[in-house]
């Protein structure tokens, strides 16, 4: 009986310091919202706004993209290929582009309210990478014939796993932090995934297959330009920029984790 009376002690002590734990981080998270929220609204001014545009590129011959059987699933069509290094004419696809430093603090106007799509489609996330701001709806899809299961695995955002079944209702999630290539994926079809991209402001571009990218609306200023991509890292210029003036911003990667970017 003592035994007893020990274990079920524990057992309620364990369930006080996780109930504890959960509700600490429940009020970091809405400390760090209410904290975002009282930053200054900051609307820039169309007359002297300036912008970055650029290409990713990417030297050598990049690996044939890796191969991946889907025939466990009928409804995932059947073979297809990783997503991982999407090369193109020497352009690199799926890296997020965005001001890293030298932005004032506060809410710049932007894309908050407009939903991202994310649809599943062919047992795969479409599209690979996407961005967005803080608190902006991201709206997820099940196009296939088939149950998905998104899982997001952040670190300064709030983890969640939901299952999606075929017609099922789009589920629509928000992202309180900031927070670079936050990977997402499917429990249900593990070679599934995606990334997800997190900013305070509304500066950032993902390049498509043609490795271009452009930002715009950016005050004058002298501000850390970061390019991400999942497998190869990050690079980083810096440039300044005065009122109307729009520059190039290009970014080179290899498979060595070598840098090269330039400014014109």
């Amino acid at each position: 009986m003592a035994r007893m009376r020990i274990t079920v002690f524990l057992w309620i002590a364990a369930l006080l310091v996780s109930l504890s734990a959960c509700s600490r981080e429940r009020a970091d998270s809405g400390s760090k919202q209410q904290d975002a929220q009282s930053l200054p609204k900051i609307a820039v001014d169309a007359a002297t706004a300036a912008g970055i545009s650029g290409t990713v590129h990417f030297s050598g011959t990049p690996q044939k993209p890796r191969g991946i059987d889907m025939t466990q699933d009928p409804s995932c069509k059947g073979e297809n290929e990783a997503e991982s290094l999407r090369v193109q004419d020497g352009r690199l696809a799926n890296v997020y582009v965005y001001v890293e430093d030298g932005l004032q603090a506060g809410q710049y106007e932007g894309p908050r309210t407009n939903e991202v799509v994310v649809d599943q489609k062919g047992c795969r996330y479409v599209p690979h990478v996407i961005a967005v701001t803080t608190g902006q709806p991201v709206r997820i899809l099940n196009s296939d014939d088939t149950t998905h299961n998104v899982h997001p695995m952040p670190q300064n955002n709030r983890e969640w796993n939901q299952s999606q079944t075929p017609g099922a209702e789009p589920v629509v999630k928000r992202f309180s932090n900031p927070e670079t290539m936050i990977p997402v994926k499917c429990n249900n079809h593990p070679w599934m995934s995606m990334f997800v991209n997190v900013a305070s402001h509304p500066f950032f571009a993902v390049t498509g297959t043609d490795g271009k990218f452009r930002i715009a609306g950016l005050p004058p200023g002298t501000y850390t330009l970061a390019a991400v991509h999942e497998k190869l890292g990050e690079r980083t210029l810096t440039l300044t920029l005065g009122p109307k003036e729009n520059k190039q911003a290009d970014f080179t990667f290899d498979t060595h984790v070598s840098a090269a970017s330039t400014v014109k």
